[in-house]
């Protein structure tokens, strides 16, 4: 099971959030947070990754494998801090083996929200 933040914006449909470890973020670092529209966090990795390759060769390998690795692990975080900022506030945390079956167990937990964006899964757990 994975655990998924959801992340709600008035008029603005939920973004599910993913915890834990990116594999993306590991290996495309700047370019899966442009990705994901966190343009201030991409900047700064980006920024990062070409300073790191700025300290002297035996270091700089294992500066980058370092970095990617701490990217990877905070990743998911950017994303979340990069939607606050945006004005989205966390409103449920869910449990499930996928993001769809996140976004159907969000929306059978929360009513008020099956009704606004997913009418057939309200009218269903109604039921």
């Amino acid at each position: 099971m994975t655990i998924y933040t959801a992340m709600l914006k008035p008029d603005a449909e939920p973004v599910l959030v993913k915890e834990g470890f990116s594999w993306g973020a590991l290996f495309l670092g700047p370019f899966w947070l442009a990705a994901h529209r966190a343009w201030i966090a991409a900047a700064v990795v980006l920024a990062a990754e070409i300073l790191g390759g700025l300290v002297p060769a035996p270091a700089s390998g294992v500066a980058a494998i370092g970095f990617a690795l701490i990217v990877g692990f905070a990743g998911n975080d950017l994303r979340r801090w990069t939607l606050e900022n945006r004005g989205y506030a966390l409103v449920h945390v869910v449990s499930a083996r996928s993001s769809d079956d996140a976004f159907t167990r969000l929306m059978a937990n929360r009513p008020d929200l099956g009704a606004r964006f997913a009418p057939g899964l309200a009218a269903e757990a109604a039921r």
